[in-house]
């Protein structure tokens, strides 16, 4: 017999939790917005927090700690050496990824910085299936070149093929064949978010080594979003349906060498990240490196009450009811936009949702910069903050190995954990429709300042003359 309360739960955005504290948000009125936007240059990046009413700018260190974290922060062991927060820590990333040695950092960037320092030489090529932004400035920044190799399928918004993030294996075939001895490392993104928040297959992980080790390449698993991977590898791949999401975790994490977290995103805290590996030789280099930049190898720039906090967050971010819940939410954002007028990558992802932007602006050209005039009209007409930047993409011909440039124009809608309510969404699906209606009234947008590294954090526009 079927359970009634179960059924609901798995067909309604229920919170599998409750909540115990609130903050006040505002929404400034209209003429203000208007003043607000030309003072912050019309960038989403220069708005200051308390004048946005709904934030989906991004997912990283903006979910909702829960009791069990906030309580954890008491037990904070701020000895600088060997505290007992770090060994709390490092067994919950043992426990959880299988890897032996870990290395926190106080964010992803930081692991980033050190991986890529330890691995990367100038003229290096780094495959991935894409490159996070900071990702790819810190193969830059050491004189390498990032390629992706995620497949055309990516840009087919209306095709629901469940795994967009997986590396196009004939692209990893050529890439290998022609540069491999400039490879030094293969990177996962897991989840993939710049390829729309999309999964990466087990099936393809499996794949990708297979090839890797044939040149003898280590892979490395951005692991940010390790867990929404993991649910959708058991909601969407054959033969995983009755694993736990902890058994799945472990498996993804078998094919790769070692691997990097932004703890902000699927351990759901503020502050924090790690390296994780087996190989000792390689974990006392980062070692070394980490108390060059960071601090000592076993707070690596973080409080041990950030330890703490995040050690109870990884076992919380592979909770499946939790799990259920925020790609529920996600995708009910996504349904509800599509609803509204908007085109948008589908199956929805687990981060957010994100939307064809020349399709909502299709009287803009790419020089009229249409991913601004996306971001300047969602806080104009709702006060609602979110990030869209032309993104360039690096990628291999199939047929030559040619590696040539590609432009995409994508908006993300990122879904901060255990933080807005169905309504938040109702409300912002409502200013897509909005904006839907009204964007051939918008002229467009011109660069004022945009620096080289990482421009799209500094960049200033101004809206172009009727």
């Amino acid at each position: 017999m079927s359970d009634f309360a179960q059924d609901l739960f798995a067909r309604t955005v229920a919170e599998p939790y409750r909540t115990k504290v609130v903050e006040r948000l505002a929404l400034p009125a209209r003429s203000d917005r208007e003043r607000i936007l030309a003072a912050a240059f019309y960038s989403p990046i220069h708005l200051e927090a308390n004048d946005v009413y709904i934030d989906l700018i991004t997912d990283s260190g903006t979910g909702a700690m829960s009791d069990q974290q906030w309580s954890a922060l008491m037990r904070g062991d701020e000895a600088y050496f060997n505290s007992k927060s770090f060994f709390a820590f490092e067994k919950s990333v043992r426990d959880i990824t299988g890897f032996s040695r870990v290395i926190p950092t106080h964010q992803g960037r930081a692991a980033e910085k050190i991986i890529m320092e330890l691995l990367v030489d100038r003229g290096d090529i780094v495959l991935s299936n894409t490159h996070f932004d900071t990702t790819k400035a810190h193969v830059e920044n050491r004189g390498g070149k990032p390629v992706d190799l995620v497949g055309d399928w990516l840009w087919r918004f209306d095709e629901p093929s469940p795994f967009k993030g997986n590396v196009d294996l004939d692209r990893l075939e050529v890439a290998l064949e022609r540069y491999g001895d400039r490879v030094p490392m293969i990177i996962m993104t897991v989840l993939n978010n710049f390829a729309c928040s999309s999964p990466v297959s087990m099936a393809n992980l499996r794949d990708v080594r297979r090839l890797a080790d044939k040149h003898d390449i280590p892979v490395f698993l951005d692991a940010s979003r390790f867990a929404e991977n993991a649910y959708f590898i058991k909601t969407r791949e054959g033969g995983y349906g009755d694993k736990s999401i902890a058994d799945i975790v472990k498996e993804m994490m078998s094919y790769a060498s070692g691997c990097w977290m932004s703890a902000k995103k699927d351990a759901i805290v503020n502050i924090g990240g790690f390296i994780a590996t087996n190989d000792e030789r390689f974990a006392r280099l980062c070692q070394e490196k980490l108390v060059l930049y960071e601090g000592f190898y076993t707070y690596g720039g973080l409080a041990g009450r950030d330890l703490e906090a995040i050690a109870v967050g990884l076992r919380e971010g592979i909770d499946e009811d939790y799990l259920a819940h925020r790609v529920r939410l996600v995708a009910t954002l996504g349904e509800l936009m599509e609803q509204a007028g908007a085109r948008v990558s589908k199956p929805i992802g687990g981060s957010g949702v994100f939307v064809d932007v020349e399709a909502m602006y299709p009287h803009l050209a790419a020089d009229k910069l249409p991913s601004v005039a996306l971001c300047a009209d969602m806080y104009l007409e709702g006060g609602v903050r979110i990030a869209a930047a032309p993104f360039l993409m690096h990628r291999v011909s199939k047929e030559s190995g040619d590696v040539f440039d590609q432009v995409f124009q994508l908006a993300r809608f990122a879904v901060p954990r255990r933080v807005y309510s169905k309504s938040h969404i109702e409300f912002v699906a409502a200013v897509v429709g909005k904006v839907k209606e009204t964007a051939r009234e918008n002229r467009g947008y011109r660069i004022v300042e945009m620096p080289e590294i990482l421009g799209h954090f500094f960049a200033k526009f101004a809206p172009l003359e009727a």
